[in-house]
């Protein structure tokens, strides 16, 4: 099963940008994308960003992976 995880775009330098995922900030590769700007949301697999996507779409997305890291801990 592959997952990705949305984030923040907060800093980009050539290909690489840093990407804020609610807190933890990590180095990711643009590679794959083209005109992402600082502000954008990413989709980020494998330290790469496969999609942008939506405000809205990327906050539903980090709130659903909120209330499965809730549930796994009260398991």
């Amino acid at each position: 099963m592959c997952l990705a995880i949305p984030g923040k775009v907060l800093k980009i330098d050539g290909q690489a940008a840093t990407v804020d995922f609610g807190g933890a900030r990590r180095e990711v590769r643009l590679d794959l994308l083209r005109n992402v700007r600082e502000g954008d949301y990413v989709l980020v697999h494998a330290g790469y960003a496969i999609q942008t996507l939506d405000e809205k779409a990327a906050l539903e997305t980090l709130k659903a992976w909120e209330e499965i890291a809730r549930g796994e801990a009260s398991a």
